[in-house]
């Protein structure tokens, strides 16, 4: 089946494809004739980018498109306040029988070498017997590790695709192991680096597996990664006989304190050096990601400065300073 890019439709182009549903709204005509009549406005997307659309005859439709379906479009591509496909024939595909990676943006390092590059951190640089078990109690278990590989760090923020989490992961490891380096007096490398690795694992259960667009689990919408990741932790530290109370209390808060603020989601505010740290590492490697984000979705010979962005509340300036 065709496939075109949406970030290359133009208007008056012919479009015959097949697009994510990111919305779907009703629209009520003002006419009285047509009164109980009604047509949809739909906002497309794949995984270069989203256009508006409009279905004006909605008799054809055997039922209404739902966010997260995958459709195929046939129409025109015409002007409404910028480029607007005016659909012609619009039908539902089979989610298991599309290429995910049309709609589903992936990382652009592979998750199979991320994950060994992980899994060697793992057998190299954590010496102590329980850390180690339990991070090996995780990632030997393939579903788990799996899922970990497949799975993004957010919906919409940062590292927001397939593989997301695993490279943020890293991220976050390798900036722990330069503040290890400059405190090695009070930070304690392979406690730092497993609250590193464990901080987000309950990312894997807080997204729909099956979603294209990386919605909510209901466990996501109600529990949250951070209490999820707290709940896996505790299970499998079960499974340890003998595990340290007190090395277990310091995964714990590092997992619940590692977004900072209580108004960030944190069910506790970091009041260790580790979990303080862990916390650093993490923004860090969040905000940075936001900013390569936004630096390369601006097109070159658009100007100095980029789009506002309303979750990093700024607008960046993009023009690089001489080399020499």
């Amino acid at each position: 089946m065709k496939k075109q890019l949406i970030r290359s439709l133009q208007i008056g182009d012919e479009v015959e494809t097949q697009a994510l549903v990111l919305e779907c709204n009703r629209g009520t005509y003002s006419a009285p004739h047509r009164a109980g009549e009604y047509f949809l406005k739909i906002l497309l997307g794949d995984v270069s980018g989203s256009i508006k659309a409009v279905l004006w005859d909605t008799a054809q439709l055997k039922d209404k498109p739902q966010k997260g379906d995958v459709v195929f479009v046939r129409g025109e591509v015409g002007e409404y306040y910028g480029p607007q496909v005016v659909i012609g024939d619009l039908r539902k595909l089979d989610p298991e029988k599309v290429n995910r990676s049309f709609f589903q943006a992936v990382s652009d390092r592979d998750p199979r070498e991320m994950l060994q590059e992980l899994k060697e951190i793992v057998n190299r640089d954590i010496e102590n017997p329980y850390l180690k078990l339990l991070l090996l109690s995780f990632f030997n278990d393939k579903e788990f590790a799996r899922r970990f590989a497949q799975s993004p760090a957010a919906r919409t923020i940062h590292h927001n695709y397939a593989g997301g989490l695993l490279e943020h992961t890293l991220e976050v490891i390798r900036i722990c192991r330069e503040l290890v380096s400059l405190y090695p007096d009070h930070l304690q490398l392979d406690l730092l680096l497993t609250g590193a690795i464990l901080h987000d694992m309950g990312k894997i259960e807080e997204y729909d597996p099956a979603s294209l667009s990386f919605e909510f689990s209901d466990r996501g919408k109600l529990i949250g990664h951070i209490s999820i990741g707290k709940e896996m932790l505790d299970h499998k530290i079960r499974q340890i006989p003998d595990f340290p109370p007190q090395l277990k209390l310091e995964l714990e808060h590092m997992i619940l304190a590692h977004h900072g603020a209580r108004e960030w989601g944190s069910p506790e505010i970091p009041k260790t050096i580790h979990a303080f740290a862990l916390f650093h590492a993490d923004l860090v490697s969040a905000r940075l990601n936001q900013f390569i984000q936004l630096i390369e979705k601006q097109p070159s010979g658009t100007g100095d400065w980029s789009e506002w962005d309303r979750y990093l509340e700024r607008s960046v300036f993009l023009k690089k300073a001489p080399a020499d």
